[in-house]
């Protein structure tokens, strides 16, 4: 079973000469690898343009969520940050590249927000949450952030941003509402869905 927290997913595809099938999810085949949650609502995203940033994104408690991201069109760079207070690893980011040819998925959970940017023309992405939308617990920190120092590919002129990515607040100063569990940040490895 997986101990890290962020767990970078490839689930089986089965193929023949007319394409391929997949579970993209599987209540029991998750918990096999330490995923085991109840997903209550389904989002999907489409960007016109690459550069198109879209986070640092997380729900606050108790509407707090589980994401299980994945890219159906074109190419993300996906990535968590640890809020977890007490965390040897709070404000530390994992991140990953998600394409619609790979399949990959990223598990992030509550505790971590969440963000991507595109690398293609309209690429499509798709969410599971644990929790459903509740604008009241809405809230994020700045894609930029320079303690959290997130690798972002980013094309020349900048990110694509929405009005309110321009002005999440910083992290010096966030009063975290999440505890730690005892599971550091690791770097992701690949586990494949049995």
């Amino acid at each position: 079973m997986n101990q890290n927290p962020v767990q970078l997913i490839r689930p089986r595809r089965f193929g023949d000469e007319r394409g391929w099938f997949v579970e993209s999810w599987n209540r029991d085949r998750f918990a096999a690898i330490g995923i085991r949650c109840e997903f209550v609502q389904d989002n999907h995203s489409m960007s016109a343009t690459p550069g198109t940033l879209r986070g640092l994104h997380f729900q606050r408690p108790p509407h707090a969520q589980d994401k299980l991201v994945r890219c159906l069109r074109g190419r993300i760079f996906d990535v968590a940050v640890d809020l977890r207070k007490g965390s040897p690893t709070y404000g530390k980011w994992v991140g990953a590249t998600l394409t619609a040819e790979g399949g990959e998925q990223l598990f992030v959970p509550a505790g971590f927000a969440h963000g991507f940017v595109t690398l293609e023309p309209g690429t499509e992405v798709a969410y599971k949450t644990s929790a459903v939308y509740a604008p009241e617990c809405d809230a994020g920190i700045r894609w930029d952030d320079p303690d959290i120092g997130v690798g972002w590919p980013l094309p020349a002129e900048g990110p694509i941003l929405s009005g309110k990515d321009r002005t999440q607040p910083a992290l010096a100063g966030f009063d975290s509402p999440f505890g730690y569990d005892g599971r550091p940040l690791q770097p992701l490895g690949e586990a494949l869905v049995p």
